[in-house]
């Protein structure tokens, strides 16, 4: 865990990139453990390559692309299907990015 400065934040591609880092992959492994390899491989590469992920208000949360649904070009998957796993999968970054930063929700 390391200490986290909500100001810093705002650059957090100099001061905490090593832990976004960190988080972003934590989630990658729990949500290919749970999921489709191809699929999870595909919203990584497709989708959350673009993502941003933010604190504000105490929280962290991930701001995703627009029309993130059409860039999943890897993989065939329903709207539904899709929307559910790509909400798991912010989920699952955001707990991370809480988890590693040592933010209570």
């Amino acid at each position: 865990m390391t200490d986290f400065d909500p100001e810093k934040f705002e650059d957090k591609y100099v001061h905490y990139f090593p832990q976004l880092q960190r988080a972003y992959k934590n989630a990658f492994e729990t949500m290919n453990d749970e999921f489709d390899s191809t699929l999870i491989h595909g919203i990584d590469q497709q989708i959350l390559n673009e993502s941003e992920p933010f604190y504000d208000d105490g929280d962290f949360f991930v701001e995703l692309p627009e029309n993130a649904p059409e860039r999943l070009t890897a993989v065939e998957i329903a709207d539904d299907e899709l929307d559910a796993v790509l909400d798991r999968y912010v989920d699952e970054i955001e707990g991370e990015l809480r988890r590693v930063f040592g933010v209570e929700a």
